[in-house]
């Protein structure tokens, strides 16, 4: 860090938002003058060595993370993916450009990643679509939930104390009926899944019946009790923070209203600092933790993302869930691996692989283009419901970290982790300036293409300056 300038007034913004203080009380906190702290915020002044360490110390900041790219708002990454479509092709933006853009007008990055995805979205609308474009729901609650990083402090509270009234994790089905029946009169019924048609669990208002359908796995019956006592549990807090997060409108609202509750359900299932315990403990073993709270790999999986508890610090995970088609439906990055915000995955990743070796742990060691690696296990998991006996379509799930805590995950024991092989992956092809790829799939997105008829490469679409 000595070595370079470090200009990181978005995190130092980021983090004093999230300790709830004004800028004087900073200042104050760490030793320098207000004026010296708005000059750090505004990027007019690198953050000094001296003054990285009384952060760490003030406020038990990871360092290593702190000055990672990513975090709050649109990154240097995300605004490269938005300027590789070609619909900017005749532009060429320097990536210092967007440097100065994501460190210094923050906003006006967010402003174009929000313009980009309405972009995206209107491209997916029928051409007769009537109704205008905007920033999808799903798009909104996921940038949102991103902001926070993938964690809520006032919930993680909550579901902890009410967590610790219900009793041991792994059998807390049943105390989570009870309370539902004793605190809120609801009965709680399994019923054959023709009852519900498409649907997976039904609350009915008028007669205070949650119907869970006999399709849900163990697992999920104790999740979806759990959803349906967090809505009621939590009602006044989570109506709090959707009012904090301003949604833009009612589908978006209810959208986030349910991420938020299946969030609470996960955090009443696997309680922050029992969870935490049982992860390091077990070294990070999967199996050993659904065995512990009674709950699924994706379940155990996703909670692992949530970790991010001031100093209660997991590893930061990150996460994401495709089906066999590539369809992305999950996507949680931790620290900065450089997901592809807009398109798809890496077909270096293994984690496509899993569905050749369904149930089985494949573990990998890749290098981003900018020279980082990460540590990554993949492998399939279940849906909730199986409606279909005659059909058998799993997903995958990748879940990895930075390979400076590779140590600490039993999947990585027997490997070569000080002189590792690691596998090249990019971002989607588009964006990758990797050339000697035979699995490139697309053509680069603001590179010239050479071509030549007596002359075939490695890539079916070698570029100039690669």
């Amino acid at each position: 860090m000595a070595e370079r300038k470090l200009y990181l007034g978005r995190q130092v913004r980021r983090l004093r938002r999230e300790l709830g203080l004004n800028q004087s009380a900073m200042a104050a906190e760490i030793g320098v003058s207000p004026s010296y702290l708005n000059h750090l915020e505004r990027n007019q002044r690198p953050v000094t060595a001296a003054v990285l360490l009384r952060l760490a110390e003030a406020y038990d900041v990871d360092l290593r993370s702190f000055a990672a790219e990513g975090g709050e708002g649109t990154g240097v990454e995300q605004l490269a993916e938005i300027f590789a479509d070609p619909l900017f092709g005749g532009f060429a933006v320097p990536r210092y450009e967007l440097v100065e853009m994501a460190d210094n007008a923050p906003a006006a990055a967010d402003a174009v990643s929000r313009l980009y995805a309405a972009l995206v979205e209107q491209r997916r609308r029928p051409a007769d679509a009537e109704e205008p474009a905007a920033l999808s729901p799903q798009a909104w609650v996921r940038d949102h939930i991103q902001a926070q990083r993938n964690h809520f402090p006032a919930l993680e509270e909550a579901a902890e104390t009410l967590a610790g009234a219900l009793g041991d994790p792994l059998t807390v089905a049943e105390p989570l009926r009870r309370r539902l029946k004793e605190a809120f009169g609801v009965e709680a019924r399994v019923v054959p899944p023709e009852v519900l048609e498409a649907a997976s669990q039904h609350y009915d208002l008028h007669r205070k019946r949650l119907m869970l359908s006999a399709l849900l796995r163990p697992e999920s019956r104790t999740f979806a009790l759990a959803y349906q006592l967090a809505l009621m549990e939590f009602r006044p807090l989570l109506t709090q923070m959707l009012d904090a997060a301003a949604p833009p409108d009612e589908p978006t609202r209810r959208l986030l209203h349910m991420s938020l509750a299946n969030y609470a359900a996960a955090a009443i299932m696997m309680p922050y600092q029992p969870f935490l315990a049982a992860a390091e403990s077990h070294r990070y073993d999967l199996d050993r933790l659904c065995a512990a709270f009674g709950a699924s790999i994706e379940q155990a999986a996703h909670r692992l993302t949530t970790l991010n508890r001031a100093n209660a610090r997991g590893i930061p995970f990150f996460l994401l869930r495709v089906d066999a088609a590539g369809n992305v439906s999950k996507r949680f990055a931790g620290e900065s691996f450089p997901f592809s915000r807009f398109g798809g995955t890496c077909p270096r990743w293994n984690l496509h692989g899993a569905f050749q070796t369904p149930d089985r742990v494949l573990t990998q060691i890749v290098e981003t283009p900018d020279g980082q690696r990460f540590f990554t296990i993949a492998r399939t998991v279940q849906r909730a419901v199986r409606l279909d006996p005659r059909e058998n379509s799993p997903l995958a799930i990748g879940l990895g970290c930075d390979l400076r805590h590779a140590s600490r995950i039993v999947y990585a024991d027997g490997l070569a982790l000080a002189d590792p092989h690691a596998t090249p992956i990019g971002p989607a092809c588009a964006l990758c300036p990797r050339v000697r790829c035979p699995q490139r799939a697309d053509a680069p997105a603001g590179r010239t293409l050479s071509l030549d008829a007596t002359r075939k490469t490695i890539s079916p679409f070698p570029f100039v300056g690669g």
